[in-house]
């Protein structure tokens, strides 16, 4: 299938390393041009080097994506560059453990604009040009906020604003021809998952327990497997709008007894 997306410009948040990193190599393979807009100066040279001795296509920029001011630095070096923006992948984010109990509230705020206050800052700034591209706006979330957690206030609260920011954002924009959906993640192996698991009493007793639950072949989904999913709802070549995705493994949606039965 042809994606069309030669020769587009794509932001992609938290583009240097887990799922953001995919995504990026990803539309670099499919001939696009990912500008990756990351806080980690170190991970955007490794993956800076890597794309271009493939000879790709590419923009990067170490950018604080909780301050508007970096934010629209990067946006206007992105258009002067490009003159054009076509589509936005909104990733960036960490589950920073702000609890109910062990919060406060200016840990609790924090967290949201760690989290979600990014995702409005980056679809604003490039909505003029989204406009005039009839581009599409592809926002991550985590499984957090539809399920629950426990211990992680702040980040489930900021993945069930991501979600409402989908459904809004299409609402407002299927005017001007602009898609907007969600691709929900539940258990990706990356980095940051990986440290986390590490930090369990019994890292691979735990990962198995997990593993367990998911009713597709037991295992953790990919960053390569979000990475073609956001890749299909990038590309416009589906009237899809105000969706959410699941990426999962059924992780969420069948009955998790079945995986006894696999």
């Amino acid at each position: 299938m042809n994606l069309k997306l030669k020769d587009k410009v794509i932001i992609v948040t938290g583009g240097a390393s887990g799922i953001g990193e995919a995504v990026s190599k990803k539309l670099s393979e499919e001939g696009a041009i990912p500008c990756i807009i990351d806080n980690n100066e170190k991970k955007l040279t490794i993956i800076g080097k890597e794309l271009e001795g493939r000879g790709a296509n590419f923009f990067y920029s170490v950018t604080e994506l909780t301050d508007v001011s970096s934010c629209k630095k990067a946006i206007d070096q992105i258009l002067a560059k490009y003159k054009k923006i076509d589509g936005l992948v909104n990733n960036a984010g960490v589950n920073d453990g702000v609890s109910l109990e062990g919060g406060s509230y200016a840990d609790f705020i924090n967290s949201l604009e760690r989290n979600v206050g990014h995702y409005f800052t980056l679809a604003n700034l490039s909505l003029p040009a989204l406009k005039e591209s009839k581009g599409s706006i592809v926002n991550i979330c985590s499984k957090t906020a539809l399920t629950g957690q426990g211990g992680t206030s702040g980040y489930a609260a900021a993945n069930g604003e991501r979600l409402a920011l989908t459904k809004e954002w299409a609402a407002e924009l299927f005017p001007a021809g602009i898609s907007v959906n969600a691709v929900v993640v539940a258990e990706c192996w990356t980095p940051q998952y990986a440290t986390w698991i590490n930090q369990q009493l019994n890292p691979q007793e735990k990962l198995k327990e997990i593993t367990s639950k998911i009713p597709f072949e037991n295992r953790m989904t990919t960053p390569n497997e979000i990475a073609d999913t956001v890749l299909f709802l990038l590309s416009g070549v589906s009237p899809i709008n105000g969706q959410f995705l699941y990426v999962d493994g059924g992780y969420l949606h069948l009955d998790r007894s079945l995986t006894v039965l696999a």
